[in-house]
């Protein structure tokens, strides 16, 4: 008898064990992403627009992603002011900078991560029915 109330208890015990694990686990891995996007600054590798390769566009450009979810633009003395917002669930980034100009407002948008790495990440959005592909890389 004493032993079927110790496994009731478990039994209880074990589902709002888990649910709070899950959660910590996510907050890890939500830190780690902060972490690997705050710490550098990121330049554009490629960027194809409808198939075509605008790169060169992004050159002098560098990124500088802040924890508190703002982001930097930076070219020389230029710098551009814009959010980010990361969503691991749905492998996603969302970036909008509401003031920018040519080339910068090209990364207003969802963007799904297709590749990644601790330096380095691809992905891709579709607008206006095309699909653009973005590679940034830690500088």
């Amino acid at each position: 008898m004493k032993k079927a109330s110790r496994l009731f208890l478990l039994f209880l015990f074990i589902p709002g064990v888990f649910p709070s694990c899950k959660k910590f686990v996510q907050q890890q891995e939500q830190n780690a992403l902060i972490k690997i996007l705050t710490n550098g600054v990121w330049v554009v590798t490629n960027y194809s627009e409808n198939g075509n390769n605008i790169t060169s566009a992004f050159s002098g450009y560098t990124f500088q992603f802040n924890a508190n979810g703002t982001v930097m633009g930076i070219n020389g003395s230029a710098v551009v002011n814009g959010t980010w917002a990361g969503d691991l669930n749905k492998r996603t980034i969302t970036s909008d900078f509401p003031t920018a100009g040519t080339p910068i407002d090209k990364l207003n948008a969802v963007w799904t991560i297709t590749d990644s790495y601790v330096d380095s990440v691809s992905a891709n959005t579709i607008i206006n029915s095309q699909t653009d592909y973005l590679s940034m890389k830690k500088h």
